[in-house]
């Protein structure tokens, strides 16, 4: 996968969470109203598993997730921890498999161009696997396999 490298980041990184959130709510079009975990089936892909970890009002804290072997108990990848921002319609990338948050891999808030383009690289992940995503028609039900609506 290509980078972008665009020459106003903090703009076009907001652009990009814009685009995540609408794109996350095409695949799961009840996002929103979901209070649990669920999962996204499909015939031809890999099962695709959101974890609800965290809810408030005005926000949502998931991790969307594929399992490649079938087990969920085994390692998913690629558990990106998403923050969704209900009222200004944005999701952004906590951290992912591979990548820590943030505020972990920069201790020093004085780094905000490396914060900057690390954010970047999370969320342009995420847009081209949305993207991915979206080429297949998932069905979302609740782990008890009810449909959800």
């Amino acid at each position: 996968m290509s980078l972008v490298h665009p020459v106003n980041t903090s703009f076009c990184l907001e652009k990009l969470c814009e685009s995540n959130y609408q794109k996350l709510l095409r695949l799961i079009p009840d996002l929103t109203h979901i209070n649990y975990s669920i999962i996204g089936r499909t015939e031809v892909r890999p099962d695709l598993y959101l974890e609800m970890l965290e809810r408030s009002h005005h926000t949502m804290t998931i991790e969307l997730s594929h399992c490649f072997s079938g087990q969920t108990h085994e390692f998913m990848e690629p558990a990106v921890k998403i923050r969704l921002y209900l009222d200004v319609n944005m999701a952004e990338v906590l951290s992912d498999h591979a990548r820590s948050h943030v505020f972990r891999v920069f201790r020093c808030p004085s780094k905000s161009i490396e914060i900057r383009d690390y954010k970047w690289k999370l969320n342009y992940f995420l847009e081209k696997w949305l993207d991915h995503c979206l080429q297949t028609e998932y069905t979302f039900s609740d782990q008890n396999d009810e449909a959800v609506a």
